[in-house]
């Protein structure tokens, strides 16, 4: 078995552990190898290794793994980024759905290619739901994680954190109004306070790029047409959620959105059961669940002649 694994430089002590458990870049080794490349940088020599090889990685550096694959013509399955949607309709359960969106957009700081970091709002329910979302993520404790009264941790570098920063602030530039958050907190570390952004327009930076923190812009539609077009008005679609208590309605909106994976009046919708993987710019291919076995077979046809 050969894996293709990215790494972010940053956190190159997990993949030391690879080593001690007796993996190897040896394709000798017939059990396993793992070949690794830091960055956005990947080398062609990996490309020439494997028939197939999945790989979870950004967006810009799926586009040049195809690149270079073709070549061999290998086949690849990428799963890469995000911006999903979180659609809220006007009969939505509230209390369970603010509960579960704010740690659908902050757990982990908003460090997951799955997180509902556009919420999109029914308007007569939409100033409701700024107010009471924006007091929930105000309340969220943020700090160090080993501390068990911890909602939210840190951005893992300053450089991701300065990164994050400069999403807020451009934000404010195009118009958008911060609600709440989006300053570095007063303890050491890389802590943000969870940042609410409303007034924003589809094209607004913070509402089309994955800024891959504790940031949030929320949008208000009218009606199931409105709130599909804004959902699909992506280069992503990897995840999403549907919040309403007409289950024709979800499944209406369901099948219409983008997106290769959604949860109905829940934020969970990666099972290992389930195929897992994206539309769009957001991958190709799919992990997981039975149909992930597709990308890893050949199938062959042998004809035997009956005289």
């Amino acid at each position: 078995m050969i894996v293709c694994w990215r790494v972010y430089d940053r956190t190159t002590r997990r993949y030391q552990y690879w080593g001690s458990a007796g993996c190897s870049s040896d394709l000798n080794n017939p059990l396993f190898c793992i070949f690794f490349f830091f960055n956005d940088t990947a080398t062609t020599e990996i490309y020439t290794l494997s028939l197939h090889d999945a790989l979870p990685i950004s967006t810009e550096v799926g586009s040049g793994v195809m690149r270079q694959a073709a070549a061999g013509i290998k086949r690849v399955s990428l799963e890469l980024g995000g911006k999903s949607a979180n659609v809220v309709f006007e009969d939505a359960d509230l209390d369970a759905c603010i509960e579960s969106s704010i740690f659908s957009v902050y757990d982990n700081a908003g460090q997951d290619c799955c997180a509902r970091s556009r919420i999109l709002v029914e308007r007569p329910i939409f100033d409701d739901f700024v107010e009471r979302f924006s007091a929930r993520a105000q309340s969220l404790v943020v700090g160090d994680t080993s501390d068990e009264s911890t909602d939210m941790g840190p951005l893992i570098t300053p450089g991701h954190l300065a990164g994050v920063a400069e999403y807020v602030a451009t934000g404010q530039e195009e118009g958008a109004r911060l609600v709440c958050g989006g300053v570095q907190t007063d303890s050491p570390g890389n802590f943000m306070s969870p940042a609410v952004f409303v007034d924003v327009t589809p094209s607004m930076r913070v509402m089309t790029e994955e800024i891959f923190g504790p940031v949030v812009g929320i949008m208000p539609f009218e009606g199931e047409e409105e709130a599909v077009i804004a959902a699909n008005d992506s280069i992503y679609g990897l995840s999403g959620s549907i919040w309403t208590r007409d289950i024709g309605r979800a499944m209406r909106v369901a099948r219409a959105i983008e997106t290769g994976m959604l949860s109905i009046n829940s934020s969970s919708s990666v099972h290992i059961e389930a195929p897992f993987g994206g539309f769009k710019q957001s991958g190709i291919g799919r992990e997981q669940g039975m149909v992930a076995l597709e990308h890893y077979t050949e199938y062959k046809s042998v004809f035997i002649a009956n005289n």
